[in-house]
């Protein structure tokens, strides 16, 4: 039997003191037990609003995804999702394709415009205008990769003569997927993005709140002049597997602490089950706690989506 919708899980952000060597064997487990895909958060650091939390920040996620590449050799990968607004967007379409070159056609390029204002003071980025500033970024970037060429004067990008070298593996190019709900965002990516995903505080982590959010996704659809079925939904539901002890949340004023039950693998594969049914193509999994045993743990859930 086909398995109803991909299956894919988000690596480690700053939730332990991770090193490579586990980042690998995480990735390499998901492989091995069948998942489709893996995922690395794209941020910088965090400055926490919660006193009992200290600041913390994960890997460069560019750097991280390319290693991964390299490790892998058939689950898909990529960033949920790259801000826009850490790099020059030319840089960003270059990244993207060096990546998809060294993993054979497997990168799947996701997008946002960043949320997390301490890490853009950290590091040097205006943080202002954020859709504008996404909206040019975003145009430079799906023209570099879909025709290698750009030529760009923007309010803030300028874009002269532009080249990508190497070319995207696929002919048909890289998918491009949007991590945002917000309305001017999917007016300006809806037209062009291949996927759309989901965060599990954007829905509450539970099936009535995905109905109500996927009803959104098809009202932005027929605004933006787009058949809603011709989008694939994506969403990242948070998973409780053993000895999860609860996820507090990285955004403001919520806590982010209703997971789907991961020790129960037929109700975990009959909730995925359902979220196919409402027309979700792809899932990653943020499963808590998120290592290279927890993953394993999966298995079994992989096995009944097969059934």
């Amino acid at each position: 039997m086909v398995r109803p919708l991909k299956v894919g899980v988000q690596l480690p952000e700053v939730e332990y003191d991770y090193t490579w060597p586990q980042l690998a064997e995480i990735a390499i487990t998901a492989e091995e037990i069948g998942l489709d895909s893996i995922w690395l958060g794209d941020h910088l650091m965090y400055r926490y609003q919660r006193p009992e939390r200290k600041p913390r920040g994960p890997f460069e996620a560019w750097t991280t995804l390319g290693a991964l590449a390299a490790v892998t050799k058939r689950v898909e990968l990529g960033p949920l999702v790259a801000s826009l607004g850490f790099h020059s967007p030319a840089m960003i379409a270059k990244k993207a394709a060096t990546i998809d070159q060294i993993s054979n056609g497997r990168f799947i390029l996701g997008v946002g415009s960043g949320w997390h204002e301490p890490e853009y003071k950290g590091f040097g980025f205006p943080f202002d205008h954020r859709v504008s500033r996404f909206e040019e970024a975003f145009t430079v970037i799906r023209t570099l990769l879909e025709t290698g060429e750009c030529d760009f004067d923007g309010q803030y990008y300028s874009i002269q003569g532009g080249l990508l070298f190497p070319r995207p593996v696929r002919e048909d190019g890289i998918p491009l997927m949007l991590g945002s709900r917000g309305p001017k965002m999917l007016a300006a990516a809806l037209p062009y993005v291949d996927i759309w995903n989901g965060w599990f505080e954007d829905w509450d982590n539970n099936r009535s709140g995905l109905v109500r959010l996927l009803a959104e996704i098809d009202a932005a659809c027929e605004q933006a002049g787009r058949d809603p079925k011709t989008l694939i939904r994506s969403i990242c539901p948070l998973v409780r597997m053993t000895d999860g002890r609860g996820r507090i949340s990285d955004y403001p004023g919520q806590s982010g602490d209703s997971p789907l039950d991961g020790t129960d693998p037929p109700a975990l594969a009959d909730e995925l089950h359902a979220y196919a049914d409402l027309g979700v193509g792809h899932v990653q999994l943020v499963i808590d706690p998120i290592t290279a045993g927890s993953v394993a743990e999966l298995q079994t859930v992989l096995d009944l989506l097969d059934a």
